[in-house]
């Protein structure tokens, strides 16, 4: 390889280094010299996390190669526009505007903003987003409003209209941060460049190993053989690893319980040994000195396969002469119920309104910039330990040890700062990978997927396919519901009893029907598996019940938001699982967007034309807090020889705000010391240092962590008080033999109960949260492309704890259901391999009219009277936008995504006078004979 020799100006300084002008990139050699600020997520110039300004010009390094670099050039990286003691007002902006969430995309943005305010330091708003747009910044967290907002308070500062102090938050006088918008601890690392994510830990680890996956590239088939010898001859190249080196099981053993379940949930291989499930199984794993050999290795290996039927859709696998996929258990492995009230048979023949569909949600991808990431390595007290992204710390360590051969206790798992998951991320494969190589060679290793591996060995949302029937009498009083969903598992059970409660709980949320029959399944196929994201479980629900709300208020001739009105939970009504509510907030929330929602019609009517017609959509929304009975998390706090406090937890940040959930918790519960934020300390998310707080999944962090650390303030307090009401130091604690660090425990025991395996009923979460969203929409009839033009969501999540994050998680949430509504997928395996492939949504896709409302009602059993927030904002804003097309143009999307050819083609068929024919899906069974089968044959419980 030809090297050269090039001097540069790198931000400010001349840097002399020696490249390989044809194979390195820009970014590849400033990430080499320690600028590891510059981050590379998609590698094909799509995500916009590698900008640097060169020569004035920002560009994205990832795909300059150095041969097309001049020498001397002038480079400007995230490290030279400001460093932590000397911030550059965006830098500011975006630590006090709430543009950090999990920030790996914020150096790239910040950049980006640096160059155009260069040249344009007085820009629109709408300037600011062409800018990012053609620049191709993508971000996936934050619904880029807050962005947007941080470049214009920046572009003040430098105008010299606002100073630094005054752009700075200022701590209210009282002291209290709860409730406030405080900044996030992490932010100020994460806007200067210096906080290193998994790929620059792993550059920063000389003596480990890289690693590269042989994919297996076919979605079903029986492996014959394995041909490593060819890859183990190439350079660099220390060990190729195949299933024959797993020392344990070579199964994650992650339970599926229940008793109508069929799997017990240890079905998914870490290395493939006789079957390939998915495109996305990992065959073999190269272990070389450096990442390019690894990789180079890695198309050596080669392998004998007698090619399988591949089915990837579950309406083949539920055929009823569909062969049984995997041995171990049947297609459809879980078929649970719900039950309520009368006969529904009865009950439809006799309302006086009726309406059914069949609906499809697609397997939608978590796009997140950040491609998976780990590490492994023994530490030096002989642990295992796996530095990764996961959400689940202790979850991880027990259902991999097994199937690695290594003692749980002695498993470590460290959360590396995380460029976002949204869910996927509680998945172990890729732990469970490096922990079998680091094992296999007894060396450090590392790895970073490609954004193409990423995305077929990653989990998915779980495709959906459901039928509903809803009805009303002549008033618009619902008075049943029958429905049947079938989620799409992919190709092992990982979760699937979790997922299928959600499909009992949520259909029909958050409405009250009096009678009820479902039936929620999950189904193997040959596609990816599918795993958690945000909404979990919910968003496939709401895709038919809210559609079927409007179609039903259509048929009475009620206006959408009224309709809802009248049917909403309130107080003493139940769920369709017989539960009551702490608090039934959804007819204020209605009551808030009224007059919103009539302004939008108003508008709607006034500015469609024949060309582009105009609507709006609305869909309520209802999300669970906690993860189910029994949910458990423990936090500690210490007292210091200073007088300062440290909180030791597992609160996975993913990049929702766990540092900022756990400071505002600790300063609120600890307000009696008087405390400031900065002698607060946070150690977290290192299970050799911290307690099990729990998984960073169903919403329900903020509310047990919270839990767990009023228990442990007040046990600290009680401990350092003193009979005058003063508090001892740390030293006359010392001296009095009286502990300084205390286990603070939250427990939902005694709140909850689980579902009825025979019925659905019974209420398995502690807290809930609720919502509405608004969508404004125009269809461009010619094209039928689809413009979501404003999205607003009125949300009651409790008190709200920090308002930038919360406020950026309903944000994200909501660009995420605009993606999900319009363009989001991972179905043709060929095609969906990237960022623009899989229908990501840039910028000028959501709209800067994104806007949030709170009704704060206190929850009797929260923390702070806060509940917990992130997945009701993923319920159902993309049903909103499909339900605004229709009122747009009067057709219904009802298999997901909308795309353009899509909304075309149904507004041809209209224009024409052709009939649509509306599918039923065949789901593996008739509704009314299962139903009456469970009743006849009950399961035993216990």
């Amino acid at each position: 390889m030809a090297k050269r020799k090039m001097m540069l100006l790198i931000n400010g300084a001349e840097r002399m280094l020696v490249c390989d002008q044809e194979s390195d990139t820009l970014s590849d050699v400033l990430r080499r010299i320690g600028l590891t600020g510059t981050k590379v997520g998609c590698g094909t110039g799509q995500c916009g996390a590698c900008s640097v300004i060169l020569d004035g010009k920002v560009i994205r390094s990832c795909t300059k190669k150095m041969k097309n670099v001049e020498y001397g050039s002038e480079i400007t990286t995230i490290e030279g526009i400001g460093s932590p003691t000397h911030l550059h007002p965006l830098q500011l902006a975006w630590i006090v505007y709430g543009g950090v969430q999990c920030g790996f995309c914020t150096p790239g943005f910040i950049v980006s903003a640096k160059g155009l305010l260069d040249i344009n330091p007085s820009p629109t708003r709408q300037e600011v987003r062409d800018w990012f747009q053609k620049h191709r910044n993508a971000c996936r967290c934050t619904g880029y409003k807050p962005l947007v907002d941080a470049v214009m308070a920046a572009a003040k500062v430098i105008r010299g209209e606002m100073t630094m102090e005054e752009l700075s938050f200022d701590i209210p006088e009282d002291g209290r941060i709860y409730n406030t918008r405080y900044p996030r601890p992490a932010a100020l690392a994460k806007v200067t460049g210096v906080c290193d994510y998994g790929d620059d830990i792993g550059m920063k680890m000389p003596e480990a190993l890289h690693l590269a996956v042989v994919l297996a590239r076919v979605s079903h088939a029986k492996l014959l053989a394995i041909d490593t010898s060819e890859a183990e001859q190439m350079p660099g190249v220390e060990k190729v690893i195949t299933h024959k080196d797993v020392k344990g099981i070579n199964r994650i053993t992650f339970p599926v319980g229940g008793a109508r379940a069929k799997a017990n949930g240890f079905d998914h291989e870490i290395l493939v040994s006789d079957k390939i499930y998915r495109y996305g199984d990992i065959v073999a794993v190269v272990a070389a000195r450096t990442k390019k050999e690894a990789r180079a290795a890695a198309e050596k290996v080669t392998f004998e396969y007698e090619q399988l039927p591949e089915y990837l859709n579950i309406l083949e696998t539920m055929a009823i002469d569909a062969p049984q996929i995997n041995p171990e258990y049947p297609n459809i492995y879980i078929e649970a119920p719900l039950v309520k009230g009368q006969d529904t048979r009865e009950v439809i023949k006799n309302s006086a309104h009726v309406v059914e569909g069949s609906f499809y949600s697609q397997r939608q991808p978590h796009l997140v910039i950040e491609p998976d990431t780990d590490q492994a390595y023994f530490d030096d007290e002989g642990r295992l330990t796996i530095q990764c992204k996961s959400l689940a710390l202790g979850l991880t360590q027990g259902v991999i040890g097994a199937g690695i051969g290594f003692p749980v206790e002695k498993i470590r798992i460290i959360e590396n700062p995380t460029g976002a998951s949204f869910g996927y991320a509680i998945s172990p494969l890729m732990p469970a990978i490096v922990a079998v190589a680091t094992m296999a060679t007894e060396k450090p290793v590392t790895i970073t997927l490609s954004y193409e591996e990423h995305q077929h060995i990653t989990g998915k949302r779980a495709p959906a396919f459901s039928n509903g029937k809803l009805a009303c009498d002549e008033k618009g009083k619902l008075t049943a519901m029958e429905y049947e969903i079938a989620y799409d598992k992919g190709s092992c059970t990982e979760a699937a009893d979790v997922l299928i409660q959600k499909g009992l709980r949520f259909m029909g949320a958050p409405y009250a029907i009096p009678n009820a029959i479902g039936l929620s399944k999950a189904v193997i196929s040959n596609h990816a598996h599918s795993t958690a994201y945000r909404g979990f479980g919910s968003p496939q629900c709401y895709t038919c019940s809210e559609q079927l709300m409007d179609m039903l208020a259509e048929k009475v001739g009620m206006d959408p938001l009224e309709f809802r009105y009248i049917n909403v939970y309130r107080e003493g009504d139940r769920s369709l699982n017989g539960n009551q509510f702490d608090t039934y907030p959804m007819v204020e929330i209605l009551d808030k967007l009224r007059p919103h929602y009539q302004e939008a019609m108003a508008r709607a009517k006034k500015e469609s034309t024949p060309e582009r017609k105009r609507g709006v959509g609305i869909a309520s929304g209802e999300y669970n807090v906690t993860s189910g009975p029994n949910d458990h998390a423990e936090v500690a706090l210490g007292l210091n020889p200073d007088g300062t406090v440290t909180h030791y937890n597992t609160w996975e940040d993913q990049g929702q705000g766990a540092d900022i959930g756990t400071l505002v918790h600790t300063h609120e519960a600890l307000k009696p010391l008087g405390l400031r934020p900065d002698q607060i300390h946070l150690c977290m998310n290192d299970t050799a240092l911290a307690p099990i707080t729990g998984p960073a999944a169903g919403s329900r962090s903020h509310y047990m962590a919270g839990n767990a650390t009023i228990n442990a303030a007040e046990q600290l307090m009680n401990a350092m008080r003193k009979e005058d009401g003063t508090y001892r130091t740390y030293d006359e604690m010392v001296s009095a033999g009286i502990p300084t660090k205390y286990l603070g425990i939250s427990d939902t025991t005694g709140q909850t109960t689980d579902l009825d395996p025979n019925t659905g009923q019974g209420n398995p979460t502690a807290e809930y949260t609720f919502g509405v969203f608004m969508a404004e929409v125009e269809v461009e009839v010619a094209t039928g492309k689809t413009t979501v033009l404003s999205i607003k969501c009125i949300a009651d999540v409790g008190v709200v704890g920090n308002f930038l994050a919360v406020e950026g998680q309903a944000f994200g949430g909501m660009e995420h259901g605009i993606g999900m509504a319009l363009s989001e997928d991972y179905d043709d395996i060929q095609k969906h391999t990237s960022l623009i492939g899989s229908g990501f949504p840039f910028i000028n896709t959501i709209p800067d009219n994104i806007s949030i409302e709170f009704i704060e009602t206190p929850r009797p059993t929260g923390p702070h009277g806060s509940s917990g927030c992130a997945e009701a904002f993923q319920s159902s804003p993309h049903v909103a936008v499909i339900n605004g097309i229709y009122n747009a143009c009067g057709v219904r999307i009802k298999e997901l995504p909308a795309r353009p050819e899509k909304v075309k083609a149904l507004l041809a068929a209209k224009a024409e006078g052709r009939e649509i024919e509306d599918k039923k899906y065949f789901l593996g069974s008739d509704l009314h004979e299962t139903i009456d089968y469970i009743k006849a044959n009950p399961v035993t419980v216990g």
